[in-house]
């Protein structure tokens, strides 16, 4: 084999194992979904100390561990009397948050959805809001949040509301583009399609 055939051999080597090296990097940094424990020793361990305990009709607890207010999940571990594990999920998911109805009370929806990131309360609307960190479905936003108002303890609606960079936001004169062109004072919106549309007068 000549020196240029080795050149070449080595060079197709070196490609190789970087593809393999970015490839595994990937992998790692790609989200894992938990994986699914046996016990609740092994659930402890992993987790530590469980932001609530649920206990259940038929004797069983579900252990909450919750996240907020930084995180976007919380795991739920549904473990018999011996401490066996019976099922596992996380509380944020989106066919969980579509579980919250009008009526249920604030013990319901504290059980359903773990614990929560913060509470406002609204005088003029007499609302008190719980929110929820969950994962972002829009990539210029900072964070999106899953609200779930009450009035007088009930559920009466739920929204969703998104935190964006503060330098998406401007206000003045100038000329709009994106909904179609036009003068005026007015506001950039940093939601849909377009990047940095205005509406104004």
């Amino acid at each position: 084999m000549n020196t240029l055939t080795l050149s070449h051999t080595w060079h197709r080597l070196r490609l190789a194992a970087l593809v393999l090296l970015a490839l595994a990097l990937g992998g790692c940094a790609a989200f894992q979904p938990p994986r699914p424990f046996t016990t609740e020793a092994e659930a402890l361990a992993a987790r530590g100390e469980p932001t609530a305990r649920w206990p259940n009709e038929d004797g069983s607890t579900v252990l909450e561990f919750a996240t907020q207010p930084y995180g976007t999940t919380c795991l739920m571990v549904e473990v018999d009397p011996t401490g066996v594990v019976l099922r596992q999920w996380d509380a944020l998911a989106p066919e969980n948050l579509a579980r919250v109805k009008n009526g249920m009370n604030q013990d319901e929806v504290r059980r359903l959805l773990g614990q929560y990131r913060s509470v406002q309360r609204f005088t003029l609307s007499n609302e008190e809001v719980w929110d929820w960190n969950i994962p972002r479905d829009y990539h210029d936003v900072i964070a999106l949040r899953f609200n779930v108002h009450f009035i007088d303890g009930k559920v009466v609606r739920t929204s969703r509301s998104y935190e964006y960079p503060r330098d998406r936001w401007m206000f003045g004169f100038g000329v709009g583009r994106g909904v179609g062109p036009h003068w005026g004072l007015g506001w950039r919106y940093p939601w849909g399609p377009y990047r940095d549309p205005w509406w104004g007068w």
